[in-house]
């Protein structure tokens, strides 16, 4: 899988270290080590921006996007959220899942890849439904 750079707003930025910071406090880090690295290594590709510049198809802390599996052709709609706010049953994907690590920072027409036990999962970015930096939502 090819890695590449990523947009995360510096707001974004400070509030999933603190994250990865409390989650190595809390001795989660040794529980879901693989995906607290998996996020961490996300962080570190970032270009940072302030939530002003960010672009309006880039996926950020609660965004609501629609992706199509490239498996199934199956469309998907999630918000990436905070651990706290996860509810698969709303669709809201915590950023410390596989699929939200995966999804912070890419763009509209972007390929998300990750490993999953059965292979690799494909999703492609089809829209941004909600950002909240492009609705002026600063606060969040």
């Amino acid at each position: 899988m090819e890695r590449r750079a990523i947009f995360i707003t510096a707001f974004d930025m400070k509030r999933l270290k603190e994250l990865l910071a409390a989650a190595r406090l809390q001795k989660a880090f040794s529980q879901d080590k693989e995906y607290l690295k998996a996020l961490e290594q996300e962080l570190q590709l970032a270009n940072v921006v302030a939530p002003k510049q960010i672009p309006n198809d880039v996926i950020t802390m609660n965004s609501k996007v629609r992706l199509t599996d490239l498996t199934t052709g199956e469309d998907l709609t999630y918000s990436l959220v905070f651990p706290a706010d996860a509810d698969i049953g709303q669709n809201k994907i915590s950023v410390l899942a596989p699929v939200g690590t995966a999804m912070i920072g890419y763009r509209v027409g972007d390929i998300i890849e990750w490993q999953v036990p059965a292979g690799i999962r494909r999703l492609k970015v089809e829209e941004i439904l909600y950002q909240p930096e492009a609705a002026g939502d600063f606060h969040l």
